[in-house]
């Protein structure tokens, strides 16, 4: 079935507000279609076509930093009456929200000015790419007069030729669009934008400064809808791929599913679910898909992750006869250091348009959703896996009882989160302590889960939970970010606050990057502390809802904890907890070594 991008109402207010946060009602990723009009010629711009293509595909926020190359777009932008224009304080944060708003709704948007702005968002986009996040970044390019002029621009880095940020956004997009001209215009945005849904990655679009507020022919009617073509599978492929991994499965005496990553771009979690019910294996996923698969299923037996994997959890799935991998990625991180005890020759690999079946045969051209389905008729229900695991299982033990005002312990803190979680939070996780400790929440039904493992950028998380609270706001996201992340993009927590947002920050203060500390350890690794608690009052500053606090033990922790969910629960609120310098989970101990062991790896004799 065609996917069908269209024009929404436009009796929507016709006034909007750089700073407004407010939004819309819609969640989907693409609008439903309604008939194009003509408006008149005065508004067929570049400016307004774009801006309500972004809104078609269920764009309602854009995360923005002005610069003189873009504010001619930006003031289209904000007249579109079903966009809001964010402006964040930094191009990096603006990528990184438009991260997290594509990990909820589907797609998101930032718009920077010319490579002084592109190279600063390039890290965020970079993160995007490798996550497959259809993210739509927009830059404000020179005076379509000045190229091939042999004139030397501002923001550039004095040579005549406007290709470097071009050359570098090459390698971090599935796209790019340079328009410098009307006549090509509405085909390249339009290309660009069904690229990033098609392909689910990041486009890049650069549109000349004295462009997007000229009418052009091209733009004399609403968009017109489009189509984006279904991506279908090669029916004998498919039917030949079912019937040698349900040969290949059926032959097994124990065998478990593994969820992976790509499960998301492959839009399969539904189909994978499907397959779990109808063959009763054992239901595992890979760290970085963890929320994609839901934890309440009756066989689900944790996080595969090596040696640090969830209790019991590593054991099956290691020690089964055959493994079913939906949508993996194995890299040093995921495999803790290639540490994983996995054999080729019991596993199937599902990616998200090709299926490998032990070590052969392979079939392409086969989609993940479509195998998943098909396979889920074929395969004959075994248990076995799953009631192995639950004749071994023990249930988790609790932390030690502490003492009053004993110094608080990161264990004791993720007990208390834990019972905060329900349908209605969703958990950012920032790369650190805080994947390992994160992991071992369990998730209710209808709890959101991010985090960035693939890239492992730190800082991510404070730009992604303002993009990921924006696009949600019927959630309260509950973030979880050390205090050498936070140092590296906190400035907009102030834009959080701008948007009237109701998250709730765990800023965990243990003095350094923990994570690099486990890895490698060196006065590097030490950072200056900050009053954390006094700067985002200084950022509050009396404007918005807002309230903080610092914590040293447990009973600090759950009356904070209280007071956040009952009467602050319309406030940001931003919990500073002091933990030791030393307290780490004991799987981040592991997993510290066993990478460290990978990158010290000597050369190999040549």
């Amino acid at each position: 079935m065609d996917t069908r991008l269209g024009s929404l109402d436009l009796s929507k207010p016709t006034s909007n507000d750089v700073v407004s946060c407010a939004k819309a009602n819609s969640t989907s990723c693409i609008q439903p279609s309604i008939p194009s009009t003509p408006f008149s010629s005065t508004d067929a711009t570049l400016g307004r076509h774009l801006a309500r293509r972004l809104v078609q595909v269920g764009v309602t926020d854009v995360f923005s930093v002005p610069g003189d190359f873009n504010l001619t777009l930006l003031d289209h932008l904000i007249d579109e009456p079903g966009l809001n224009l964010i402006g964040c304080c930094n191009e990096l944060n603006a990528g990184y929200a438009a991260d997290g708003y594509a990990r909820s709704r589907g797609v998101g948007a930032c718009v920077v000015t010319f490579t002084v702005g592109g190279l600063s968002v390039l890290n965020a986009i970079a993160g995007a790419y490798s996550e497959n996040l259809p993210l739509i970044c927009i830059v404000g390019g020179p005076n379509s007069n000045d190229y091939g002029s042999n004139r030397i621009l501002h923001h550039t880095i004095g040579l005549p030729d406007f290709s470097q940020e071009l050359r570098c956004f090459q390698t971090v997009t599935c796209f790019q669009a340079v328009v410098n001209n009307l006549e090509d215009a509405h085909e390249l945005i339009d290309t660009a934008i069904s690229t990033a849904l098609k392909e689910s990655k990041p486009v890049y679009i650069s549109i000349g400064c004295n462009l997007p507020a000229i009418p052009h022919p091209t733009f004399s009617r609403d968009p017109v809808p489009f189509s984006l073509a279904p991506k279908l599978s090669n029916q004998m492929g498919l039917e030949a791929a079912v019937e040698a991994a349900a040969e290949f499965l059926n032959k097994a005496v124990k065998p478990v599913l593994v969820g992976g990553p790509k499960l998301r771009v492959a839009k399969a979690s539904d189909a994978f679910v499907e397959l779990a019910d109808a063959s009763g294996y054992a239901l595992a996923v890979m760290p970085s898909a963890k929320g994609m698969v839901p934890e309440h299923h009756p066989h689900f037996i944790g996080t595969y992750w090596g040696a640090v994997s969830t209790a019991f959890c590593a054991e099956i799935v290691e020690s089964a006869d055959a493994y079913l991998f939906a949508g993996p990625i194995f890299n040093d991180y995921s495999s803790v250091g290639y540490s994983l005890l996995l054999k080729k020759e019991k596993a199937i690999i599902v990616m998200p348009d090709r299926v490998v079946i032990a070590n052969g045969p392979a079939f392409g051209c086969v989609l993940m959703n479509d195998f998943l389905k098909a396979l889920a008729k074929r395969l004959k229900h075994n248990n076995v896996a799953y009631e192995n695991y639950h004749r071994i299982f023990v249930p988790d033990g609790t932390p030690l009882k502490s003492a009053s005002k004993e110094p608080l312990r990161v264990n004791v803190m993720f007990q208390h989160i834990q019972k905060m979680l329900s349908s209605e939070t969703a958990v950012i996780a920032e790369t650190g302590d805080s994947w390992f400790n994160c992991q071992k929440l369990k998730l209710p039904e209808g709890c959101g889960y991010e985090f960035q493992m693939q890239y492992g950028s730190i800082g991510w998380s404070v730009g992604a939970t303002l993009g990921y609270a924006q696009a949600v706001p019927e959630k309260r996201v509950i973030a979880c970010i050390g205090d050498g992340s936070f140092q590296v993009t906190a400035q907009d927590v102030s834009t959080m606050l701008r948007c009237g947002q109701k998250t709730i920050i765990f800023l965990i203060n243990n003095g350094g990057y923990t994570i690099e500390v486990e890895i490698h350890d060196g006065p590097y690794n030490v950072i200056k502390n900050w009053n954390y608690t006094g700067l985002i009052d200084a950022i509050h500053n009396g404007e918005g809802k807002c309230w903080t606090t610092k914590v040293f033990w447990e009973e600090e922790l759950v009356e904070a904890i209280a007071k956040a969910t009952g009467p602050k629960k319309d406030s940001l609120c931003f919990i500073e907890v002091i933990v030791h310098k030393d307290d780490t989970s004991k799987e981040l101990l592991e997993w510290g070594s066993r990478v460290s062991a990978a990158n010290s790896r000597p050369p190999n004799p040549q």
